[in-house]
């Protein structure tokens, strides 16, 4: 059979533990038989980030950087429970927010919906797609633990000009104290990105903060996002895409009465939690698409789930697992299909759609693996292992 040829090279970064044995599965059984595509890999799996003092990383972005597409495989992000478990030299910091740093993304979830899984949520018919801003918050903050009386400031130096001291704490006792920043560039790109994505899916944009009770920090971003609202907002009108500002905790509540068809821009943090609050009501993380968009064009497909230790532990022992590849598979028909968008290869995104369809097709014809078959109705009468799953798709291939 003569493969797809594939103009470009997508950037792969594999990853740790079980989706690490899913990602070759299905590289080997979905992917490369099919096309001919040359692959930029980078090893993102946590000793060869500890190896190379984690520049591969920083390689692998400016990688996806150059060729504009990139499909990334879940990493660990060590805490001192995986530093001693894997004799690391450090706890390295989470490669995805590296990654999202250096591109100046903004990171989009989306569910990936089918009909004998209905959501939790009774209200929601559409997906609810979940934009997180990519840079700062607490990801990049500071902290310090006071175990002493004494005062906590927080000191502004300008290069030319007197400084500005303000007041964190007055501790009397021991406490913690944590300082977080962030950038107008990222914040405006981050709006950019946003706008742009609601236009493409023709989805209502709604941005959630707390600005009532962070006056300067949230109240920027805010403003911000408004400016760009206004800047684009003939555009908006034309496609007849409304936007909301709403306070966070009233979004949260107004969403679960929605239908869905919306996209919902939220700061790091929150966009960190609630992704995985809407990924739970759709059903699970493992029916998520999680895509990084950067101003510049670059695209990164990645799973939105992490590396399924429980299920890695039971495959070294030689049991056969259930474990879901299904968002690890859309990470690379993601990425296949934007390759063949900036290619104007159109046999190779509907390649990417026929991979989907197939992944689809199979879940409602009851072919699944365990962890979906309390979300169903009707229920299967059994399940797959991983790679009789993975083996379905392919035959229908």
């Amino acid at each position: 059979m003569s493969k797809i040829t594939v103009k470009n090279p997508i950037v792969e970064l594999d990853g740790d533990e079980m989706t690490r044995i899913i990602w070759s599965m299905i590289k080997e059984k979905l992917i490369l038989p099919f096309l001919d595509v040359k692959l930029k890999y980078f090893d993102l799996g946590i000793q060869k980030r500890d190896e190379t003092d984690d520049a591969i990383t920083t390689e692998s972005a400016l990688a996806i950087k150059q060729y504009g597409v990139g499909v990334k495989c879940a990493t660990i992000t060590p805490d001192a429970e995986r530093v001693v478990e894997y004799r690391l030299k450090k706890a390295w910091p989470s490669p995805n927010g590296q990654i999202r740093s250096i591109l100046d993304g903004t990171v989009f979830r989306k569910p990936i919906m089918v009909k004998n899984i209905m959501p939790a949520v009774r209200s929601w018919k559409k997906p609810i797609i979940l934009g997180r801003h990519a840079y700062g918050d607490i990801y990049r903050s500071v902290e310090l633990v006071v175990d002493t009386p004494g005062r906590v400031e927080m000191v502004y130096t300008p290069l030319n000009g007197p400084e500005t001291r303000l007041l964190v704490h007055e501790f009397n006792s021991p406490g913690i104290v944590m300082g977080m920043h962030n950038l107008e560039k990222s914040i405006r790109s981050f709006a950019r990105s946003c706008i742009t994505y609601a236009l493409s899916e023709r989805v209502e944009l709604w941005f959630s903060a707390k600005d009532t009770i962070s006056k300067k920090y949230h109240a920027f971003f805010r403003s911000v996002f408004g400016q760009e609202i206004a800047a684009r907002q003939v555009e908006l009108d034309q496609a007849g895409i409304s936007y909301r500002y709403m306070l966070i905790d009233d979004a949260a509540a107004q969403m679960m009465k929605q239908t869905g068809g919306i996209l919902w821009a939220l700061c790091n943090y929150d966009g960190d939690v609630f992704s995985d609050v809407v990924a739970a009501g759709f059903g699970s993380l493992g029916m998520m698409t999680s895509v990084l968009v950067s101003p510049g064009g670059q695209y990164e497909f990645e799973a939105a789930h992490g590396t399924v230790r429980r299920h890695y532990y039971e495959h070294l022992k030689g049991n056969a697992t259930s474990t879901n590849p299904v968002a690890s598979i859309f990470a690379w028909t993601g990425g296949i299909k934007k390759r063949g968008e900036l290619d104007n290869t159109p046999d190779v995104t509907g390649f990417g759609e026929t991979i989907e369809h197939a992944v689809i097709n199979c879940i409602e014809a009851g072919i699944v693996t365990r962890d979906l078959i309390p979300l169903m109705d009707p229920k299967p009468d059994g399940y797959q292992s991983t790679g009789g799953f993975i083996d379905a798709v392919a035959a229908r291939l």
